[in-house]
């Protein structure tokens, strides 16, 4: 008699794992809060160069710094920057309202419950 063993192939499939937290340390950590505070770049775009988070960046600024807020060199230039921001705010909200009263206001179409 001949028999031949069949090999069933094991379960290959394993629980998918997520991507692993980076994990930094204390000196990292000081010396990205640190370059945001000193450089008054946005916070956006010092997470970005250094590849964290925003919300993490925040943290650590929190954790270590409290509420301290980056430098400005020239109020001016600041000024200028929130008022950009402002208008670019505006903007939006504007449309926003419009977009809302497009969407708000009765169709032409519609009739309202009242028969001629």
């Amino acid at each position: 008699m001949n028999k031949t063993k069949t090999i069933e192939p094991k379960n290959t499939m394993t629980a998918a794992v997520g991507p692993r937290a980076k994990r930094y340390d204390d000196a990292f950590k000081h010396q990205a809060v640190e370059l945001w505070i000193k450089t008054g770049k946005p916070g956006t775009q010092i997470a970005c160069e250094l590849g964290v988070s925003y919300p993490c960046l925040k943290d650590w600024k929190r954790r270590y710094y409290g509420d301290a807020t980056p430098e400005r060199d020239d109020p001016a230039e600041e000024i200028r920057a929130l008022k950009a921001e402002l208008a670019r705010v505006r903007e939006q909200r504007d449309i926003l309202k419009e977009t809302l009263d497009i969407f708000t206001e009765p169709s032409k179409n519609a009739t309202n419950g009242s028969k001629p």
